[in-house]
């Protein structure tokens, strides 16, 4: 992952100056690529600048650092039995917000809340291991598991996972609005149940947060005006590479995912898998790519990422051995068939986000679907389509992940069936080898149903000056806010 990131940075030749920021004390400024209603949002579909805010303001029984490793939160400790089914917890002594007490029996219930809420998405069913949340001790809840699951405190980490208390959080930040600037600062240990820290308020500085689009982000950074930019993705990447270069540092995070092409309308031409395999193998991943001009960005025909934990490698890349040519020929044959019946020549519409990043994929694939005889408009992201660009960072560094996204649960059209039965099959078995073989399965099955066409890795960047601490580069891309308001001795 480090080279990806010197590979990624030494491509972009960003050599960058040490940029300054309009102060070297007090407030850091911070811009987040988002809508202004990314606040106000209390559901569990926010997108990623209402999830870095809900993080900062209500956390959970565990959180993250900077660089993405599980933290405690609420919960001060924990223990997980022997089996790996269980999990004890031990919370911190301390008050909701709304003076209540913090105790096993009031987080247990802000948990079973929060699942429930997420029955019918894809983080859903990565928590649908739980068995149940048992109240153990005033200040000690456990959480029982079907089967082990490695990556469960990373789960529990999430933003959807934090417990608020009524519309409050339990911090670690505190949000208020000064002269229409909204001002994030951490609330002091004691309030919230912990030690007293010496020289707290010296050793801690306020965030100055804003909501702006890409375009304006970068602008903002370049002026001056703010020392942190996050939240980038592919499709604002150019604006980064282009006008990020004198002021300031482009930072890549490694991050695994989804970034390719969804199915969302399988009637007309996409009714039958092997058709929407002409797309797949119409596509020219490395010409796509190659467009970015991003060192180590590698195309992928396979829905889960090569290499992660507990793949038996019984899933491979697609077509190897097949020329382009050779692969547009079938997919055009494939055309061709749908057209001796009657039917026109398909016309598809892909939703896709505004940038020029979009611009860019939106005339490979054009291109590449106009090779055999399939025309491709582009539409917003609010707008019904017939394809969808995914554009998804990976929560935790396993297949489940990847095969939980394209679940009939989260994602109906053209969905696999058998699928989901061997994803169920492998959240209950408690033998690892056993597991990996029934997702090994369920990733065939996902895979011939043609719902999802992968491309490559989703990209996520930030900006952020070399004099900015609490901000580092992570396999989860995931850049949480307090680090940022801490100073460092």
């Amino acid at each position: 992952m480090n080279r990806f990131i010197r590979l990624a940075l030494l491509a972009l030749s960003m050599i960058t100056a040490q940029g300054c920021g309009r102060r070297s004390e007090g407030p850091l400024p911070v811009a987040l690529i988002g809508e202004a209603a990314a606040f106000n949002g209390t559901g569990v579909r926010l997108p990623l600048a209402g999830q870095v805010f809900r993080a900062a303001t209500t956390e959970g029984l565990v959180g993250f650092d900077e660089e993405g490793r599980v933290v405690p939160a609420i919960a001060q400790r924990w223990i997980i039995t022997d089996d790996g089914a269980s999990y004890i917890f031990r919370l911190r002594d301390g008050a909701w917000p709304d003076g209540t007490a913090i105790s096993a029996e009031t987080a247990a219930a802000a948990i079973r809340k929060a699942l429930a809420a997420l029955k019918g998405t894809a983080l859903g069913l990565d928590l649908a291991g739980i068995s149940q949340v048992r109240v153990m001790a005033t200040r000690v809840l456990e959480i029982d598991l079907i089967a082990p699951e490695p990556d469960f405190l990373t789960l529990l980490a999430q933003p959807e996972l934090g417990l608020p208390r009524g519309k409050l959080g339990a911090g670690p930040m505190k949000a208020k609005r000064e002269n229409g600037q909204l001002i994030l600062s951490l609330i002091p240990p004691e309030k919230r149940g912990l030690p007293p820290q010496e020289n707290f308020a010296s050793r801690t500085r306020t965030l100055e947060i804003e909501l702006v689009s890409a375009s304006r982000g970068v602008a903002r950074f370049n002026d001056g005006f703010v020392d942190a930019l996050l939240g980038g993705r592919i499709d604002s990447l150019p604006l980064a590479q282009v006008a990020g270069l004198a002021r300031g540092n482009v930072q890549l995070d490694p991050v695994i995912g989804l970034f390719g092409i969804m199915i969302d309308n399988e009637e007309g031409f996409l009714a039958e898998p092997p058709n929407r395999e002409a797309l797949a193998l119409a596509i020219d991943r490395d010409a796509l790519i190659a467009g970015f001009n991003i060192g180590g960005w590698q195309s992928t025909t396979r829905i889960v990422a090569a290499d992660i934990p507990g793949d038996l490698g019984t899933v491979g890349e697609r077509w190897v051995g097949m020329a382009m040519a050779q692969r547009r020929t079938l997919a055009a044959e494939r055309v061709a068939r749908w057209r001796t019946t009657g039917e026109p020549a398909p016309a598809l519409r892909i939703a896709m986000p505004n940038g020029p990043g979009s611009q860019l994929v939106f005339s490979h694939l054009r291109s590449d679907l106009s090779a055999i005889g399939i025309t491709l408009s582009r539409v917003g992201e609010a707008v019904p389509a017939d394809l969808r660009l995914i554009d998804v960072a990976a929560r935790y560094g396993r297949a489940a992940w990847f095969l939980n996204q394209l679940a009939c649960t989260a994602h109906k059209a053209a969905c696999s069936q058998a699928g989901d039965a061997r994803l169920a099959e492998a959240r209950a078995a408690r033998d690892p080898r056993e597991r990996a073989a029934l997702l090994g399965e369920a990733e065939a099955e996902i895979t011939s149903a043609n719902g999802y066409i992968p491309i490559a890795r989703p990209l996520r960047w930030s900006l952020v000056r070399s004099s900015v601490t609490g901000f580092s580069p992570n396999p989860l891309g995931w850049h949480p806010l307090p680090p940022l308001a801490i100073i460092p001795r």
